[in-house]
């Protein structure tokens, strides 16, 4: 096959890729505490025989996600808790621990903080974070402490991963981190009765889509006048 079928082929390839990625970014528009993707293409370039041309070909296999921080909306709820700065949750995830910025937490029958699913919410020292039964009006401070009835009970931890390069992205808002998470430190806060919102930006999305189809649709223009190309040159030869 031709190098530059080859090429074109990975490449659609590619843009199938990143028509996902940016078709779940549009979903997630509002999905509380998630972030958004992007494909980051590489090229593979390897040389073949002597006089003739090297085989390139592209990838889109790499998913870029983005942590800027997104808009603040106020619930007044008290376990809902939002950061500002860089930092996540972390939480008891089904595989292990995990990081989230999602921060719509509930009180469950044994006292636990969790997250909507089920997943323990973890404090500083990386232990399930534990409001007691008849505890009275719980505050939450800026640096994750928590109080009830003016008395500190627990502090939220408030996390980083150890390798940023490591952390991988899972089920929309929560993330992996093989390498182990760390305290976060710097400008970085929690508010509470706040959730943080989605950073998507829905109109860059659409439009972007509409980029990727293009591409995608002279992707296929091209291919299919090189089909036509060589299919006239094999009748043209055995005619």
């Amino acid at each position: 096959m031709d190098n530059a079928i080859y090429a074109a082929l990975s490449r659609q390839s590619g843009l199938l890729t990143e028509m996902q990625a940016v078709a779940n970014n549009v979903a997630n528009a509002s999905t509380t505490g998630f972030r958004r993707e992007g494909i980051l293409f590489s090229e593979f370039v390897r040389a073949l025989a002597p006089g003739n041309e090297s085989l390139s070909m592209a990838a889109a296999n790499v998913r870029d996600t983005r942590l800027d921080q997104a808009p603040l909306t106020e619930t007044g709820g008290t376990f809902d808790l939002a950061i500002e700065g860089e930092g996540f949750f972390l939480i008891e995830g089904p595989e292990g621990q995990m990081l989230t910025r999602a921060g719509a937490f509930t009180r469950s029958n044994t006292g636990e903080l969790t997250t909507l699913d089920g997943y323990r919410l973890l404090d500083a020292g990386g232990a399930p974070v534990f409001v007691p039964d008849g505890t009275g009006q719980v505050s939450i401070s800026a640096d994750g402490t928590m109080s009830a009835d003016g008395q500190p009970i627990s502090q939220i931890g408030l996390w980083l991963p150890a390798d940023p390069n490591d952390m991988g992205h899972r089920d929309g808002v929560r993330f992996s981190v093989p390498s182990g998470a760390e305290p976060a430190l710097g400008e970085v806060r929690i508010l509470q009765g706040f959730l943080e919102n989605s950073n998507v930006n829905p109109i860059a999305e659409i439009a972007r889509m509409i980029e990727i189809q293009r591409a995608y649709e002279q992707g296929q223009s091209f291919l299919q006048n090189e089909h036509d190309r060589v299919r006239g040159v094999i009748e043209t030869l055995g005619g």
